[in-house]
């Protein structure tokens, strides 16, 4: 029969700093986390479920709350859930589908909420713990470690959302929206997502990115992103052209339709164009072409390289404002 084993009194120390680093962390950021509850404007007649749940979080004393676009998207109504069981109404401020951060607001006045932090300083190995709301009476906790960073994601829009970060803090079914919290109790992501395909593995958007969209969408209700009105996949460029032109790149955004009218038909994009450079920048293929459309190139004049047939042209265009935003 094995003996037990035996903890030595530095390990107990260690074993309790831990827990009580996220101790003090729950405690500090878990009465500002919510249940997030919708009801859907199509009902079961349209093939989706009636409502959904998700969790949020308190970022104001007056009462705005950060989740995922996709725990609100298409409601109805938002009710938000408070520790403690205070139940309320919620008005939808904001929403991001292309990096799966929504912001609404409940009425309130100095409402516990949390702090951000930052998380350009974080590292691989750093604790992250994961906190959710799913139930809306008491919020629930995970622990764990960042097990990457400079993650990207793809969010249900299509795009990729880059610097997320990768932890084995499990999460659990209605903890999407909750904050990712650091060992000083300051929010350094939002959970967004769990790889259905391995065990332990989830996401959150980097508190960088979140705070940058969450101030987009209180001064404008959407994010801004520029549009060129073509349909484009990522392609291969043949071998010897790549080295005959000297691009950087072994593939690019290569054009399957234009749009009449629009900035890319306007700059003479045609069909079968792979574009190889936008801006200065090289484009190895949609995401990166979707990466340079920030809401700083709306109504800028950039230059364009494009691949067509045998040759390089060099074209001027104009981006306009996504209609989806």
């Amino acid at each position: 029969m094995n003996a037990p084993i035996s903890v030595g009194s530095s390990d107990r120390e260690l074993l309790d700093a831990y827990s009580q680093t996220v101790i003090a962390a729950a405690a500090e950021v878990g009465p500002a986390t919510a249940k997030v509850e919708i009801r859907r404007k199509e009902g079961l007649a349209a093939g989706r479920a009636e409502g959904g749940a998700g969790s949020g979080f308190v970022f104001t004393p007056d009462g705005l709350i950060l989740t995922n676009s996709h725990v609100v998207r298409g409601a109805a109504r938002i009710e938000v859930t408070l520790p403690g069981g205070e139940r309320q109404s919620a008005r939808l401020v904001g929403d991001d589908p292309h990096t799966d951060l929504a912001v609404i607001s409940v009425p309130g006045y100095e409402l516990k909420h949390a702090v951000f932090g930052e998380s350009k300083p974080l590292r691989v190995g750093h604790i992250a713990i994961a906190i959710g709301n799913p139930f809306g009476f008491s919020w629930t906790v995970t622990a764990g470690v960042v097990s990457a960073l400079g993650r990207s994601l793809r969010t249900e829009s299509g795009r990729l959302v880059d610097d997320v970060i990768q932890t084995d803090a499990a999460l659990n079914p209605g903890n999407s929206g909750g904050p990712l919290v650091g060992s000083d109790g300051h929010v350094i992501g939002v959970n967004t997502a769990m790889f259905a395909a391995a065990q332990g593995i989830c996401f959150a958007i980097a508190v960088d990115t979140a705070r940058f969209i969450a101030m987009k969408l209180l001064r404008e209700g959407f994010v801004r992103r520029g549009y060129l009105g073509i349909g484009a996949q990522t392609a291969p460029i043949p071998t010897r052209l790549r080295r005959h032109f000297a691009l950087p790149s072994e593939a690019g955004a290569f054009v399957t339709t234009v749009e009449s009218g629009s900035p890319a038909a306007r700059a003479g994009i045609r069909d079968g164009d792979i574009i190889v450079e936008l801006d200065g920048r090289p484009i190895a293929g949609v995401d990166d072409l979707h990466r340079e459309l920030t809401d700083d190139s709306v109504g800028r004049e950039l230059a364009l390289r494009v691949l067509r047939g045998v040759s390089t042209h060099e074209l001027a265009v104009k981006p306009e404002v996504s209609p989806g935003k």
